[in-house]
């Protein structure tokens, strides 16, 4: 196999897996309980990701203790562990206990809206008006589901539009987090909410109360979902590019659909298929749009994973290739240019 359909490949594994915990945690909401579940799911996910964690410290080199942006980076941190890794999850879970699995598949669309709005407004992600377009597409698809859940439809879509909300905001924190890799924050993540969720749990239930079986299912299901999936998306998109890596990675609400389907013996309705093709259209408009001008980038000091043949890193190490991804205290100088970019650590200027 080729070195890039491998990479392909595994960007396609990676929503799969993320694709197929909708479904599964639906089977498992009859026997637990929001809170326990979303509990065992990410420390499943903190299970996932672990070697992944290690292998970096080793491949990586070693890292300074700050990058003088310690404060933030720990409000962030924070600000992900609480919204993307207790609220979010148990909003989630909630709203599946009350709908379709296949109407809850779709509706985790509303996290690329969330965090697009929540990043326009508050985090200098600037939207174009087809990155608009794009997300009133995604709203209206929402609306059309709910529509076909009957009477309980608003509610879970409230409770799914909440936990989205949550993971726009993780979303946001996590990509201005610069002193720690993306499998880092969600070990961090996995850790302390699949705790605190598993012990909130306990505590409203009065007790352990989890039957092996379920058990290990939903930590498998989380080590998968929540931990491999994410290694696997950032192991592909640092090869085969961002872009790439999204657009595939954006199959997996589509993906979870037909799981629930075949798993559930969930039966589709027009609204199903009518929010699909409006879906569908969103994200080819959201994934097309080349935002492309010039830019000015200030002196800027900080750490994070990145190559030298990105046209951004050009300070020299000795006998390393520049396509080699690696993370270290670094210095930006400042630097007038234009090219094709989108809003990460070093793109978040005002328009």
């Amino acid at each position: 196999m080729k070195k890039n359909n491998l990479y392909l490949l595994m960007a396609l594994l990676s929503a799969l897996f993320f694709g197929m915990s909708t479904p599964l945690s639906k089977m498992m909401l009859s026997q637990l309980p929001p809170f326990k579940l979303a509990g065992l799911l990410y420390l499943g996910g903190a299970i996932g990701v672990l070697p992944f964690v290690i292998r970096g410290l080793f491949v990586g080199g070693k890292r300074p203790e700050s990058s003088g942006q310690g404060k933030n980076n720990s409000l962030y941190i924070v600000g992900a562990v609480l919204f993307g890794g207790i609220l979010g999850p148990v909003f989630l879970l909630i709203g599946l206990k009350h709908a379709m699995s296949s109407s809850v598949s779709l509706w985790l669309n509303l996290e690329l809206v969330f965090t697009a709005i929540l990043g326009h407004f508050f985090f200098k992600d600037y939207l174009s008006r087809i990155a608009w377009v794009s997300v009133v597409g995604i709203i209206i698809g929402s609306i059309l589901i709910s529509m076909g859940e009957g009477a309980s439809g608003p509610v879970s879509a409230l409770f799914v539009a909440l936990a989205c909300f949550c993971w726009g905001l993780d979303n946001n924190y996590t990509s201005l987090i610069d002193n720690l890799s993306p499998s880092q924050s969600t070990l961090i993540k996995g850790i302390f909410a699949g705790s605190i969720n598993l012990g909130i749990g306990c505590f409203l239930t009065g007790g352990w109360g989890i039957p092996v079986s379920v058990f290990f299912i939903a930590v498998l299901t989380g080590c998968f979902a929540y931990g491999l999936s994410i290694s696997l998306y950032i192991a592909s998109a640092q090869h085969i590019g961002a872009v790439r890596g999204q657009v595939i990675f954006s199959t997996s609400p589509f993906l979870a659909l037909i799981m629930s389907v075949f798993l559930l013996k969930e039966a589709l309705s027009f609204y199903h298929y009518a929010a699909m093709i409006i879906y569908i259209g969103a994200i080819v408009l959201l994934m097309v749009e080349k935002h492309n001008h010039e830019h000015t980038h200030s002196i800027m000091e900080h750490i994070h994973s990145h190559r030298h043949d990105d046209g951004h890193h050009d300070h020299v190490h000795e006998s390393l290739s520049g396509n080699i991804v690696h993370s270290h205290l670094h210095i930006h100088q400042e630097k007038n240019h234009s090219h094709f970019h989108l809003p990460d650590l070093h793109h978040r200027h005002s328009h």
